[in-house]
């Protein structure tokens, strides 16, 4: 398996911590490695995986998962940017195999040695003279014994699903419910619900799943939101994976020139083409809202199976009745998918606080009241696209930072940063919607664009087009995979232009379990070029010929459908 080799170590002088040996620890112990950093990874369960580690049993301060759950994103752009999932891997890998390739990663590049398991983190304090040092000192727990050490700089990657958000005073009359009620962190398998009447409260990922495969076993589910959602199928157009379909850099680039209303009336026609959303009571009132991929969530609909309700006007002792004044009748359960909190309770500083406000953090990533950037959090976002090139461009950021490379921001240049760059909150709110779960959105290609300029690393796709214009095209019309950013600068691997070139192959290799003779390839990128001078033709007639106003705004749509 192709992967870029960690560079010269040499003396290692600054000692990083890293808190959690999931997806974002071990990458980050990675990150450190490559920048000649000496990582201690702590992790308090006993093996590796975090989120993706399954077990029955709910662990404490550690994700929880349920044992259906498979990703929702495609393997080729969940994969590590220098470590291509396996060919044989599925295109939407079970938990099981996510965990495989974690350990797979951690094998390859040597990473257990640097890590401490079955070590709880007890707390993390700044050394007394942290405003010349931006020294740490961290105690931690094993077998009962406690130790204190020092270190330069600390990587929290413990996440941020761990503590449930259950707003029971939300909810009236929830003391009077006779029946059982729980947080999604704690639903595991649907055996327990057959034959019942159940609700599941949010719109989310987790709501969906959990209604859908509630739903084959149950006498009846209700689904509760809010808002309201897009849905979409993992399969796009030609079976290929939705997220290779529209993650790609020249419909970010198109996105960004239309005008807001046009994006979303755009984003709106997108997400809906698989089924008219208001027909089935779930088109949310934002129509920049990002959506839930679920398959089987519209058939259960359909079916019956499943009922989509308004938002909880009053929980009865065995009923709840709804906004719209209808009633669930007989009702034996509840699921509150209402999501979690980003706690950390090891972190005694009072500062370090977060308080749900993304402004607190620079790019989600560094505190801005810190004297010293010597702290960083993986994890803290809500990308639309996978999570872990996300975590992995992150780390990369903050090692560079630790080492004092690149982007190493005093205190009052990080302020002035965050408070004079980002979207403001209104604008956010029109972007993401202004619930609870959206306050650590981001759209996914902009954000690990902007990361990746800090680093030094983001790819120079317009001398590309006369370097290299086969992989220039490939990167601007074609998916954007992580390999992508490891093309240049530091941290540059040799094998991503292959991994770029050949990522369809993998892909499709394992869905080609029956071999038909026939010629399977992709499509020619002639199509999507012509496509694109389509577009952007009628951006530019719209742009001279049409004002934006309502009316006007629908017969420039009608030209570009």
């Amino acid at each position: 398996m192709p992967a870029s080799k960690l560079g010269q170590q040499g003396m290692m002088s600054k000692k990083v911590a890293i808190i959690g040996a999931g997806a974002s620890g071990l990458t980050a112990i990675k990150s450190c490695l490559e920048e000649g950093l000496e990582p201690t990874c702590f992790e308090r369960s006993t093996d590796i995986g975090g989120l993706w580690r399954f077990t029955h049993d709910i662990e404490e301060g550690r994700g929880s998962i349920y044992s259906s759950v498979a990703t929702n994103t495609s393997k080729e752009m969940m994969s590590y940017s220098d470590f291509p999932m396996p060919n044989d891997f599925p295109v939407y890998p079970h938990h099981s195999k996510i965990l495989e390739y974690l350990q797979l990663y951690t094998e390859h590049f040597n990473l257990r040695k640097h890590i401490q398991l079955n070590t709880e983190v007890c707390s993390v304090m700044k050394n007394s003279d942290f405003d010349t040092t931006g020294q740490w000192n961290i105690v931690t727990e094993k077998n009962g014994i406690k130790e204190l050490a020092t270190f330069d700089a600390v990587i929290v990657c413990s996440g941020h699903f761990s503590d449930p958000y259950l707003p029971l005073n939300s909810f009236p009359g929830i003391e009077l419910f006779k029946g059982r009620y729980i947080h999604s962190r704690f639903y595991k398998t649907p055996e327990n619900y057959l034959g019942k009447t159940v609700l599941i409260v949010g719109a989310g990922n987790s709501a969906g799943d959990i209604a859908a495969e509630i739903s084959f076993t149950a006498k009846q589910v209700f689904l509760s939101t809010r808002q309201g959602t897009w849905i979409v199928s993992r399969i796009s157009h030609n079976g290929f994976p939705i997220d290779m379909v529209l993650l790609r850099r020249w419909t970010t680039w198109l996105k960004n020139l239309l005008p807001f209303a046009l994006s979303a009336k755009l984003n709106a026609k997108i997400f809906g083409r698989w089924f008219d959303h208001s027909n089935y009571g779930l088109e949310p009132k934002n129509r920049l809202k990002n959506p839930v991929v679920n398959d089987y969530l519209p058939c259960q609909i359909l079916h019956g199976l499943i009922k989509v309700k308004p938002k909880i006007k009053e929980i009865k002792e065995t009923s709840v009745i709804f906004e719209d004044n209808t009633e669930t009748g007989r009702l034996d359960e509840i699921i509150f998918a209402t999501g979690y909190n980003a706690t950390f309770p090891f972190i005694d500083d009072p500062v370090m606080k977060l308080n749900e406000n993304p402004v607190s953090m620079y790019k989600n990533v560094f505190p801005i009241n810190l004297a010293k950037p010597t702290m960083a959090f993986l994890g803290l976002i809500q990308p639309l696209g996978s999570i872990l090139p996300t975590t992995e461009i992150q780390a990369r950021w903050a090692a560079r930072v630790f080492k004092g490379k690149r982007g190493h921001l005093s205190n009052q240049k990080l302020m002035r940063r965050v408070r004079g760059g980002g979207p403001h909150p209104t604008l956010r709110g029109r972007r993401f919607g202004s619930g609870k779960a959206q306050i650590f959105q981001a759209h996914y290609i902009e954000y690990i664009d902007e990361v990746s300029k800090e680093i030094g690393n983001h790819p120079k796709i317009l001398s590309l087009f006369f370097t290299d214009p086969r992989l220039a095209l490939k990167i601007f019309f074609g998916p954007c995979t992580s390999y992508q950013y490891r093309l240049t600068g530091p941290g540059k691997w040799h094998g991503a232009r292959e991994a770029i070139l050949t990522q369809w192959d993998r892909t499709l290799n394992a869905t080609r379990t029956r071999v038909i003779f026939k010629n399977h390839g992709t499509r020619s990128v002639l199509p999507t070029l012509l496509v694109f001078c389509t577009l952007t033709a009628a951006v530019y007639l719209g742009y001279k010929q049409l004002s934006f106003k309502k009316k006007n705004c629908n017969q420039y749509f009608s030209m570009i459908k």
